[in-house]
């Protein structure tokens, strides 16, 4: 028995040992807890979007569907987020990471089993209706478990782990975008669209699971030599939202976030109309949002395995977040001078991948300097409220714009100059973030 312990014991340490060597080839791993931490985190952010990607070409097909509400949509979606980050703050006073962060998971598989009740016994009269709210709260879905998953992650590696680690975590999620998106794409003409969402309360339970893990087992940084992990969070529901306000380096990242969301509401409301005039059926607008989705999370993926780390290194965080504002001016200007469903979906395509391959992990480090309370309780409002009343400002600028007669190609037009404005706020808050790491790692 002794012999055999021995024998397996030493058989995992060499497979442990394989699987580092082939890891550090991509990415640079310090030891075998970091590993270990490396790779939950990694399965983690593939199961929350592996659910998510699932649902988000149903949600984009209702967005052209009912595209001359969107505007209301957004509006609502904005109120609900004003109403859900008070909450979510209050639940992380109350109970540690361990505990909020797979309940918070949970109350939305518990949602979409009430969406799918509701999709089999109400009358298809109530569709539009149940469209409607479905949209909503996929938005709001979107936006609370990522950044609840990025904030539990940048409490569990420090500075100079996410620079090294989040690129690696990323291609994870990517990894669960293109499942997502493929089984979408397979599936969404062959089976009632509320199947689907029994299947994405799969891979949400299975995150779940890996948090309780991240949080149990494998916690690395600061938090875990100093024992916080298991404490709750401090402050009060309303305490992550008035520090936006006492802190410049907040009110930037603010600021980014609502650059960003104006970008992405030119560009989604154009899609919405450029896709609605291609496609009559709501199955073959749905197959092709997910075959964009696909294509995405494909380019996202070289981004996140040859080349965020490395550029983050090379050139720091500042340089790596003003890289997509440089290259939409590009975009913004070839939509405006062709403004065509091909050259959308080019530019479109570009900017996500940019988006979620290069500007993600980047602006993900900007937090890593920051205490718990911010990342716990500032950061979803930054990322959910602010964001969505981006959105819902955004959302209303494209209105006005068309109201006035603007065309497609004269709204891109429009949107050169603020990506300039996005382009100086990304090389400003990477200063602000290299100072704030110089001053902890003085303090540490």
């Amino acid at each position: 028995m002794e012999y055999d312990d021995s024998y397996r014991n030493d058989h995992s340490n060499k497979d442990v040992g394989l699987l580092k060597a082939m890891i550090n080839k991509v990415v640079d791993v310090h030891d075998d807890n970091e590993l270990k931490g490396l790779l939950v985190a990694t399965a983690y952010g593939f199961f929350i979007l592996f659910s998510y990607y699932i649902l988000r070409a149903v949600r984009d097909e209702i967005s052209s569907a009912d595209r001359g509400n969107l505007q209301y949509l957004w509006t609502a979606v904005f109120l609900v987020m004003l109403l859900a980050v008070p909450a979510y703050s209050w639940l992380a006073s109350r109970y540690s990471r361990g505990v909020f962060v797979p309940l918070a998971n949970r109350f939305f598989i518990a949602c979409l089993l009430a969406f799918y009740a509701c999709l089999i016994f109400l009358p298809l009269e109530a569709r539009p209706w149940i469209d409607r709210v479905f949209y909503v709260w996929t938005s709001v879905f979107a936006l609370f478990v990522v950044t609840v998953f990025w904030g539990f992650l940048s409490d569990c590696f420090d500075n100079s782990q996410g620079k090294r680690l989040f690129s690696f975590i990323a291609v994870g999620s990517s990894l669960g975008g293109m499942a997502g998106s493929a089984m979408t794409a397979g599936l969404a003409e062959t089976l009632p669209v509320f199947s689907l969402l029994l299947l994405a309360c799969v891979p949400l339970e299975i995150a779940s699971w890996c948090a309780r893990a991240l949080h149990r087992r494998f916690q690395t940084g600061s938090v875990a030599i100093a024992g916080e992990a298991d404490k709750k969070i401090s402050g009060t529901a309303w305490s992550g939202m008035q520090a936006v306000f006492a802190s410049p380096y907040l009110l930037g990242i603010a600021a980014f976030i609502a650059l960003m969301t104006f970008v992405s509401t030119m560009l989604y409301f154009q899609q919405a109309n450029l896709v609605a005039e291609a496609f009559a059926d709501r199955g073959e607008r749905t197959v092709f949002y997910a075959r964009v989705d696909l294509l995405v999370n494909a380019l996202t993926i070289l981004f996140q395995v040859y080349l965020t780390a490395r550029i983050i290194a090379w050139l720091g965080v500042g340089l790596t977040l003003a890289i997509v504002p440089v290259g939409m001016a590009l975009g913004f200007v070839a939509l405006g001078t062709y403004p065509t469903l091909a050259v959308l979906v080019v530019v479109q395509v570009i900017y996500r991948a940019g988006r979620y391959g290069l500007t993600k992990p980047a602006r993900e480090i900007l937090w890593t300097v920051l205490g718990r309370e911010a990342k716990y309780k500032t950061k979803p409002f930054l990322d959910a409220a602010v964001y969505r009343g981006g959105d819902l400002l955004s959302g209303w600028i494209y209105t006005g714009l068309v109201a006035l007669g603007l065309s497609i190609g004269a709204i891109a037009l429009t949107a050169v100059p603020v990506v300039g404005v996005w382009t100086v706020l990304a090389l400003k808050l990477g200063s602000q973030q290299e100072s704030l790491a110089i001053m902890e790692d003085r303090l540490s």
